[in-house]
């Protein structure tokens, strides 16, 4: 694994964080975390634009308004590429990206195995 090293039982709301601090596990799936060059006033704003785009999906699904979910959802994805969490990966090592792949699929197989 290439990058910087963080400690190795790191946990995001209790999920543990990959040693190189790219991605946390969810249920054996790795999802990408956000950007760390990112400021904090950034990335608080665009965490705010995403939970916001998150809730006009949910208005737009209970309204049964098909056009408001596409336009809203269209916000939830520039949000989070926007916070590095799709799109191009903010690691510049060339790395591979692991997003959504099940953990003991990829080169953190032996890592995940080893946690408790």
């Amino acid at each position: 694994m290439h990058g910087v090293q963080v400690a190795e039982r790191e946990t995001v709301a209790g999920h543990p964080v990959t040693p190189d601090g790219r991605y946390f596990v969810v249920r054996g799936r790795l999802w990408r975390r956000a950007d760390p060059s990112l400021g904090e006033a950034r990335r608080q704003a665009l965490v705010q634009a995403l939970m916001d785009a998150r809730r006009a999906v949910g208005t737009a699904r209970r309204a049964k308004d098909q056009a408001a979910e596409g336009r809203a959802r269209a916000r939830v994805d520039a949000a989070k590429q926007a916070l590095g969490e799709r799109g191009p990966v903010w690691w510049s090592d060339w790395a591979p990206d692991f997003n959504r792949h099940m953990a003991r699929n990829t080169l953190y197989a032996d890592w995940f195995a080893g946690l408790e």
